[in-house]
């Protein structure tokens, strides 16, 4: 499998913001920052293997609207990323409430950091050098044969 540079950044920065998130709001649920840190730390991990393979597939979307394209993936990460964070909550704190607590309070304030973070690489080329030089000859060959 080609590994893309944009989705790697994507998936990086992305992560700083919803590990910020994710420690924040399980120190606060738990009262207690260990918890909080150790929740935020398994996600590095898994939330960066599921976010990067989840950038791989809507890569290939057709979908063209910016806006629904940003609202669908931003409901489709949301319920990956939820499920990762509750089941993270479960496993660390030893308990499912705790767990389903986090998952639920991170479904607000990850959609509305997801969809910011969605806006803002949609305006940024990084990474799309190839696609941007294939849109521009297939635009030029269309011309020539008109």
């Amino acid at each position: 499998m080609k590994l893309s540079k944009r989705h790697i950044a994507k998936t990086i920065t992305w992560r700083f913001f919803g590990t910020l998130d994710t420690l924040l709001l399980s120190w606060f649920i738990s009262e207690d920052f260990a918890v909080g840190s150790k929740i935020a730390v398994f996600e590095l991990v898994t939330k960066m293997v599921l976010y990067y393979f989840h950038e791989r597939v809507w890569f290939h979307s057709k979908i063209k609207s910016s806006n629904k394209r940003h609202i669908l993936k931003t409901f489709s990460w949301r319920g990956i990323g939820t499920l990762d964070t509750m089941l993270l909550g479960w496993l660390v704190t030893g308990n499912p409430l705790t767990g389903l607590k986090i998952g639920a309070a991170e479904v607000i304030t990850k959609m509305l950091l997801y969809f910011g973070h969605e806006k803002l690489w949609y305006q940024i080329n990084y990474g799309l050098d190839q696609r941007i030089r294939r849109r521009r000859l297939n635009e030029l060959k269309n011309e020539k044969e008109a």
